[in-house]
């Protein structure tokens, strides 16, 4: 499972960065209002992502069941259809509340006309983003991996390119790097739909209910979903504190997300050995000592990462200094929620998310109104810790190591479809 595991966080680590943390970096140039637009800009993409990740995770785990064992051509026609309908109807209100938006998401006037201009350009580029996330998730159901690294590579190497160029060199600022970053993957897209159409099969005809891709995919969404929405209102709270509390905050969360990719990274390697009925090893234990390990690999570079970002690091700092208490908790059930996900049981993860969000944002408000902003990463790990207390995660590396109720094709995602 680790093996699987290592492509896909280089492709999520790959891909933050592109999206995110190359983005801050060369903004960090234009001031503290530049960098609040940014992270709120980011945060709200993963908030939109969150939407259309129920049919790109149920296309996954229904293509790893039936490769090898039925059609999967129809099953992706069929995700494709979703990707059309559900970019429409995410993208347009998006562009069209995108000042409405901005002005309730950030602290001040200049913050909010900047987070506009970004919005301008991403919001119009999301289909694109969705279109590559989808395209990876098929290639992920076949257990291929590296493809998807390959186009997370590709995107992040032109974003590098690109960002100095339309920020400075064309004199765009922010809207700048939103440019940068859509026209990034939609070349990478272009390269990706090429493999895409050379690795699956045309296997069958007819048409595949798109309500059991909607079905598989949907709790996979929601816990997606409410941790964006909580993301979200976490840095309105923050914002109460100053633009440059909020602008720490980005910081240090786009920092911990280079750690935080290695819990996604063992989520995606379970659900997708799971769905394949192949061995997972314990995800629970994997992913606590993931958490440790990543909590002190930060509490290491948080001064010096963060000093990469602004002259005054103490509070991104103090903010990675205090999510040692977050990151273990937070580790052990993302890591084995993969397990529950592809095995029916993503509803009651779900439900153990929610009641730690439940807990969380009322002990936000409360203690921050006592320890300031301290009080919110306090919150943070107290609810995480709650879900990890009542999900459905200790008992799932016993559950997907049971014996498969019959053998599975060997044939890889790289081998040629003819024969099926």
């Amino acid at each position: 499972m680790i093996r699987l595991a290592l492509p896909i966080y280089v492709e999520l680590l790959t891909a933050v960065v592109a999206v995110s943390v190359i983005d801050l970096l060369w903004v960090s140039g234009l001031g503290d209002a530049a960098i609040a637009a940014v992270t709120v800009a980011t945060t709200t993409e993963y908030f939109a992502y969150g939407l259309i990740l129920a049919p790109v995770t149920g296309v996954t785990v229904l293509v790893g069941r039936r490769d090898g064992k039925a059609p999967i051509a129809p099953l992706i026609r069929s995700g494709w259809r979703l990707w059309l309908v559900g970019s429409a109807a995410i993208a347009i209100p998006g562009l069209l509340l995108r000042e409405p938006l901005a002005e309730l998401l950030t602290a001040d006037a200049a913050s909010a006309t900047l987070t506009a201009d970004f919005f301008l350009i991403s919001m119009a580029g999301l289909p694109i983003y969705f279109a590559q996330s989808l395209a990876d998730g098929v290639v992920k159901g076949l257990g291929n991996t590296k493809v998807p690294m390959r186009n997370a590579l590709i995107c992040n190497a032109l974003v590098i390119v690109l960002d100095p160029v339309f920020i400075y060199g064309l004199g765009m600022g922010v809207r700048g790097a939103a440019l940068a970053t859509v026209l990034a993957r939609a070349a990478t897209l272009a390269v990706s739909l090429r493999t895409l159409s050379r690795l699956t099969p045309r296997d069958g005809d007819g048409r595949e209910g798109v309500g059991e891709i909607v079905r598989t995919g949907l709790p996979m969404s929601g816990d997606f979903l409410a941790r964006a929405l909580v993301g979200l209102l976490l840095i309105e709270i923050v914002a109460r504190y100053g633009v440059a509390a909020q602008a720490g905050y980005g910081i240090g969360m786009k920092i911990m997300l280079a750690g935080v990719m290695v819990f996604y990274a063992l989520r995606q390697a379970a659900m997708i050995r799971t769905a394949r009925s192949e061995d997972t090893g314990s995800p629970l234990r994997t992913g606590l000592a993931a958490g440790a390990l990543v909590a002190l690999a930060l509490n290491v570079v948080a001064e010096p990462a963060a000093a990469l970002f602004t002259d005054d690091p103490a509070a991104a700092v103090s903010f990675l200094r205090w999510m040692t208490l977050y990151l273990v908790p937070f580790g052990g059930l993302i890591a084995a929620g993969g397990v529950a996900q592809a095995s029916g049981r993503g509803s009651r993860l779900l439900a153990a998310t929610l009641a730690g969000f439940a807990v969380q944002l009322p002990l936000a408000y409360l203690l921050s109104s006592w320890l300031g902003v301290t009080g919110v990463w306090l919150a943070m790990a107290a609810g995480t810790t709650l879900s990890l207390a009542v999900a459905p995660v200790r008992s799932a590396g016993a559950r997907a190591n049971a014996p498969c109720p019959a053998p599975r094709s060997t044939r890889t995602a790289a081998d040629p479809p003819s024969g099926r």
